[in-house]
This record gives C-alpha cells, sequence and structure tokens, in this order.
C-alpha cells in the first residue's frame, strides 16, 4: 500500500510517500480503506521528535493521527462494526497517513452520516480533544464562562462550537482578521492577540483551553477565579500523562516534575492544571458524531491536498495561518 512515512525524525523533507506493508490485523482490530486523513500540527511534533524520549516509534514509522474511510475487514471479535460501514476515528498509534490503516474498535465510530469524508476525517482529533478537555474534565455546564485560546486553530473552532452548545459563555484569542469568522462559531468576546493583552481584559472565569502553552500558559492563571480550571494540551505533562503512556519508574518521577512550577502557580490560587493527552475514544465520537447530524457542530476545512501533496500540505500547516483544519484526500 502506498503510505506517508519517516524513516528518521528530522523535517517535512524526510517524509517518503512510497510502499509500505499493510498493517496486521488482530482479533478485535478493523482494517479501514482511507478515503482522507487530517494533518495535525501534532503531526510535525512527532515527525521532529520532540516526543521520542518518551513515546518513542519503530522506523519506518507511517505518519498521521486521524481519518475517515470504509471498513474492509474486521477481526475475529470485531461485534459493533462491519463491512463497508463508512467511519471515522483518531488512530492508536499514527498511521492515518496510508491507503489502508487498522484501528481497535473501541477506537472507531460511524461517520457522520450528513458530511463527507473530506470533514469527517478533519475531526477526530480535535473533537476528542475538545470533547474531553470540556466534558470529561472541565465538565463544563451552562452559565459558565470559558476562554478557548486560537479559536481559529483546529481545536479552537471546535472548542468553541462545543463550548458553546454546553451553554457557556466563550471568550477566545485569534487575529482581528478572523474575528468575525470565530463570532460565527459562537464566540461572545474576541480578543485580538497582536493588540489586546488577554489577562487585561477577562477576569473570573470559570475555564481555560489553553493550546499555546509557555508565557499564555502562566498568564492565562490571572483570568480564572478561585476554584477554576486550566486544561494545556501544550503545556508541561503531569502525573496523569506518565499514567496514560505506562512510562517506567524513572519516568514517572521526572515527568511530573515538569510541570511542578505550573502546578505550584495555580495551586496558590485556588486553580487546578490539567495537561490533556487526548487518547482515541470511539464512544465518544459517536456522541460528537450526533452533534453534528443535529448542526450543533460543523467541522471547518481550510485546505484540501492530494496525498501526493503531502509536503505542500505539511509546510501550510507548519505556517501556523490555517482556518480549522487541512485535510489529504487519499483515495476516491
Amino acid at each position: 500500500m502506498k503510505a506517508a512515512y519517516i524513516n528518521r525524525y528530522g523535517n517535512i523533507n524526510d517524509v517518503q510517500l512510497d510502499e509500505q506493508s499493510k498493517p496486521v490485523l488482530t482479533e478485535n482490530d478493523v482494517r479501514i480503506k482511507v478515503h482522507a486523513a487530517s494533518i495535525n500540527p501534532l503531526d510535525l511534533r512527532v515527525l521532529e521528535g520532540e516526543f521520542k524520549a518518551i513515546l518513542p516509534v519503530q522506523f519506518p514509522f507511517i505518519l498521521g493521527n486521524d481519518f475517515a474511510g470504509t471498513v474492509v475487514e474486521v477481526g475475529a471479535n470485531v461485534t459493533q462494526f462491519k463491512v463497508g460501514d463508512e467511519v471515522y476515528a483518531k488512530t492508536d498509534l499514527n498511521g492515518a497517513f496510508a491507503e489502508y490503516t487498522v484501528v481497535h474498535q473501541s477506537s472507531l465510530a460511524l461517520k457522520p452520516k450528513n458530511i463527507s469524508m473530506e470533514l469527517a476525517a478533519s475531526l477526530p482529533l480535535v473533537s476528542l480533544t475538545a470533547w474531553q478537555a470540556l466534558v470529561e474534565i472541565a465538565k463544563v455546564r451552562a452559565g459558565q464562562k470559558v476562554l478557548i485560546h486560537a479559536g481559529s486553530g483546529g481545536v479552537g473552532s471546535i472548542a468553541i462550537q462545543l463550548a458553546k452548545h454546553l451553554g457557556a459563555s466563550v471568550a477566545t484569542t485569534t487575529s482581528g482578521k478572523n474575528a468575525q469568522w470565530v463570532k460565527a462559531l459562537g464566540a461572545d468576546i474576541i480578543i485580538d492577540y497582536k493588540t489586546t493583552d488577554f489577562e487585561q481584559v477577562l477576569k473570573d472565569y470559570d475555564v481555560v483551553l489553553d493550546t499555546q502553552g509557555g508565557k499564555i500558559l502562566e498568564k492565562s492563571l490571572n483570568v480564572l477565579k478561585r476554584g477554576g480550571r486550566i486544561i494545556s494540551i501544550s503545556g508541561p505533562p503531569d502525573r496523569d500523562f506518565a499514567e496514560a503512556i505506562h512510562a517506567n519508574w524513572l519516568l514517572k518521577c521526572i515527568i511530573p516534575l515538569l510541570s511542578w512550577s505550573i502546578r505550584n502557580k495555580a495551586k496558590k490560587r485556588g486553580i487546578t492544571y490539567s495537561f490533556l493527552f487526548m487518547q482515541p475514544n470511539g464512544q465518544q465520537l459517536s456522541e460528537i458524531s450526533k452533534l453534528v447530524e443535529f448542526g450543533k457542530i460543523n467541522p471547518i476545512v481550510d485546505k484540501t491536498y492530494t496525498f501526493t501533496e503531502i509536503k505542500d500540505a505539511f509546510q501550510y500547516v507548519n505556517t501556523g495561518r490555517a482556518k480549522g483544519k487541512v485535510v489529504l484526500k487519499i483515495a476516491e
């Protein structure tokens, strides 16, 4: 099968598009013919080896985290899906940039009936991130105030819609040129990060979803009220992350130290800090499918590329200017 893979950590030029063996199917797995996949900033971080110390991979390594396609084979113990089903998922360990991929049945969901494969492929990673942050961890409820950083990005554009569906008042940061666009998604307060310091105009927020890390993460503490919660997908990992990746005893000691400073600052303010390591979850994706079919969440795709244009697609994602997601069309 044709696949996009790397033989070493590096940069976009190290991505190869060539033949690779089909992944092995076990008794609880589903084999899918991939129609479309999406590129996430996470894929660039994997490519560059950012996680190699804690999540090493075996080469050649097929890239890609989420996809939509058609079931072509099921394992002996699979009961939830059948050949011909149109499905989508966050992969169990990359492998979406290929003509075929394999995932555990628990990671898979039927794709929303009212959208194309390309639109469906844009959703799994970002929608699961938003769901696990806002629904599972923060338990956002009607009347709360939520700040979502980078509202025009892949995660932010879906998180705004989900937070509004949950009944929250939503503030977001973005550039001025995207202000009307994120307003249409549901944002109530829009902060132009180029001209305005968000911590000077926002206060007493219940939840912050941080997608930036660094100084933005630390400044976000100042907009939260006591009892508030900050959830980061870009900040330093915590003990829960070490447990989730089944780290060895040494890493279980080291990893929590990385977030000690931000956790300590949050604790002094009566705020809870969480690092979100998003996990594949077919049941949650099924709930997201319902929201898409009811029109509560609309997938946002900026550009679509052919499989052979994958390096161009990576370069565009790397600019950081994408509004929503960038999708690869793998097959018809």
